[in-house]
């Protein structure tokens, strides 16, 4: 995936663990300004995002106003289920 240059605020946002967040068609990149945004949020929400780890892509932008944009961060991570990405590097020799 990668960081788009584009406007935020304008597409939803998805959240998963260890890059499983939808089908492999979908694109895997994210508007800078929606990432600034999540961090944001994150800080803003401590009892919901502290010690969480996940990653974060935006379903393509709308072709009209009636595709969902991402505003509630207090649900963002409900997906989830509490899971959190897993950066071990497992078993070492």
């Amino acid at each position: 995936g990668g960081l788009l240059n584009e406007p935020g605020g304008q597409r939803e946002l998805i959240v998963g663990v260890d890059d499983q967040m939808g089908s492999d068609d979908e694109p895997r990149t994210v508007p800078r300004e929606d990432v600034a945004t999540v961090m944001r949020q994150a800080v803003l929400r401590p009892q919901i995002y502290a010690g969480r780890s996940f990653d974060l892509r935006a379903k393509a932008p709308p072709e009209s106003s009636e595709t969902t944009v991402t505003i509630d961060f207090d649900a963002l991570l409900d997906p989830l289920q509490g899971k959190n990405c897993d950066y071990s590097l497992g078993e070492t020799m």
